[in-house]
């Protein structure tokens, strides 16, 4: 089963992004990604994956994307110091969603050099799957902040594939549209972005059918608008095969896959009704193609809901079973009264007709046929010096590239470090 490497998953999820928090009564709580950490490390599920630590990223690296002054004006604000920076917090759409809070950088680097290290690995064949669930952080802009991310780490990562990778595939599976990684490549061939989300009357606005991509990306983004109340059957009759196709006409050589979990029934401000099974699917059926991909966390609002969902995925790619009834962890009493790994469904209605989800999948069906199966063009990031193809580098912006023997493999010390033993004693 394993495609090339005993060890399937490289994982960067760190207990430490749990120490940062949004602010009070705010419904993104960095704390969901420890409760994840600390129910993989009680599963049993550690042990079967290489877990490592990147280094952190500097800030340069992250304007390979953003905006100088965005990234300069995130380095430099605090709660203490926002008075100063009246104008720039409302340029930059920080302040509300994206709250001013202690750390905000060094979060946002955490987060990112988990994606950014974690397709790095993936470039140099050290695996087939990382995990990095305190990523995903897919509607943040070139130079604008939103929707609770500041730092697109996906584009990131994805821009880091682009080094060896003629084509990527971005997934998004939040409920959420994927507006952030769709903007950023709508005109170029060699991403394609494929987003299935509520649409009408919900955040962020985007995402229509109709939006398909622009120029040379013309239909090389796709988009699947769905009501409320989805449920697993009408999940799965669309993912599969939009997917499936996306996989024949585009053939990616690298895949995001972005998990947000506030498409679970009773998410805080969801209104999907996928059971894990159900938001698992996705995960299982995109691993079945054994093509080196990036899995992300993103959204995922009720609390006790969100370590189980990514638990499970975690085991999903492991190809481990786990037990129903979930092990002692440091937060077993979020997961009361049944203290269960899987999540009953509601009752809601769904808005989603058979006919409906038939022929919005028809609709991109026929958008995928349009696909030339050929090598794309140069890629455009709209910054300066980067209208071409990006060329291989260290994950690291360091002075001492040029002293390495390029026929020599980096080693683990180079890559980041791996972690101790003594960080998953359960």
């Amino acid at each position: 089963h394993h495609t090339k490497h005993p060890n399937r998953n490289h994982n960067h999820t760190t207990a430490e992004i749990g120490n940062y928090h949004y602010g009070q009564g705010h419904p993104m709580k960095p704390h969901r990604v420890r409760m994840t950490h600390n129910l993989v490390v009680n599963y049993g599920l550690y042990r079967k994956m290489e877990v490592f630590r990147p280094r952190l990223v500097s800030p340069t690296t992250l304007t390979r994307f953003h905006s100088d002054d965005y990234i300069n004006f995130l380095k430099v604000i605090t709660p203490d110091n926002m008075s100063d920076y009246v104008r720039q917090l409302q340029r930059f759409n920080v302040g509300e969603d994206c709250p001013v809070f202690d750390g905000l950088f060094e979060f946002c680097q955490l987060y990112t050099s988990g994606s950014i290290g974690g397709a790095a690995r993936l470039n140099q064949d050290k695996c087939d799957v990382v995990v990095n669930w305190a990523g995903g952080l897919h509607h943040a802009k070139k130079a604008e902040a939103s929707g609770f991310c500041y730092v697109n780490d996906c584009v990131l990562a994805i821009l880091e594939f682009l080094k060896v990778h003629q084509r990527v595939l971005y997934i998004d599976i939040d409920i959420h549209h994927g507006d952030g990684v769709e903007e950023a490549f709508y005109t170029t061939n060699r991403v394609m972005t494929v987003s299935f989300h509520k649409f009408g009357e919900y955040f962020p606005g985007t995402g229509d059918v109709l939006d398909c991509g622009h120029a040379e990306g013309k239909n090389y983004a796709i988009n699947f608008p769905l009501n409320d109340g989805m449920d697993d059957e009408s999940y799965q009759s669309v993912f599969r095969p939009v997917i499936g196709k996306v996989m024949e006409r585009f053939a990616p050589g690298a895949v995001v896959l972005q998990c947000g979990a506030d498409s679970l029934s009773g998410d805080r401000l969801g209104c999907f009704n996928l059971s894990l099974k159900g938001h698992a699917d996705c995960v299982d059926f995109v691993k079945s193609f054994n093509i080196p991909t990036l899995v992300l966390g993103g959204g995922g609002y009720t609390l006790r809901n969100v370590p189980r969902c990514w638990t499970y995925e975690t085991a999903v790619l492991l190809g481990e079973d786990v037990k129903d009834a979930l092990p002692y962890n440091d937060y077993f009493e979020y997961f009361g009264p049944d203290y269960r790994l899987h999540l009953p469904v509601s009752n809601m209605e769904n808005l989603n007709s058979r006919d409906y989800l038939e022929r919005t999948k028809l609709q991109l069906l026929d958008i995928l046929g349009e696909v030339e199966p050929v090598p794309g063009v140069q890629i455009q990031t709209g910054q300066v010096d980067s209208n071409m193809t990006p060329k291989p580098m260290e994950i690291d912006d360091g002075a001492d590239e040029d002293k390495q023997d390029p026929d020599k493999r980096v080693t683990e010390e180079d890559q980041g470090r791996k972690e101790h033993p003594a960080e998953f004693a359960a």
